[in-house]
């Protein structure tokens, strides 16, 4: 089992789950980070840092993110190691309240 990043993080892009994990498995992607499946240790520390709730067990993914599950391992392969944690977007919190994001996802 890994962890997937879902919709919540589209926007908000907080980095504060990057500091904790051991494993530098997060990817940074224009306005959004995933994890990469390949990486992921399953190790939760992640789920409890991230402020908009959007780290869920591969387990876990509500029912209407699951397309997240296959949208990390795709994006994954693409997008950076991210390894350091870095200022949200200065808009985030605005952002951290939307929901139905997915149509602002940038590759």
């Amino acid at each position: 089992m890994t962890y997937v990043v879902t919709e919540s993080c589209i926007k908000c892009k907080y980095t504060d789950c990057v500091d904790v994990c051991p494993v530098d498995c997060f990817r940074e992607g224009p306005n959004m980070l995933v994890i990469d499946p390949d990486e992921c240790i399953d190790c939760t520390l992640c789920v409890p840092e991230c402020p908009v709730e959007a780290i869920f067990a591969e387990d876990d993914v509500p029912d209407a993110q699951q397309a997240f599950t296959a949208l990390n391992r795709e994006l994954a392969a693409q997008w950076p190691p991210i390894i350091e944690r870095k200022a949200a977007p200065p808009d985030a919190d605005d952002w951290a309240k939307v929901t139905d994001k997915k149509q602002h996802l940038e590759r």
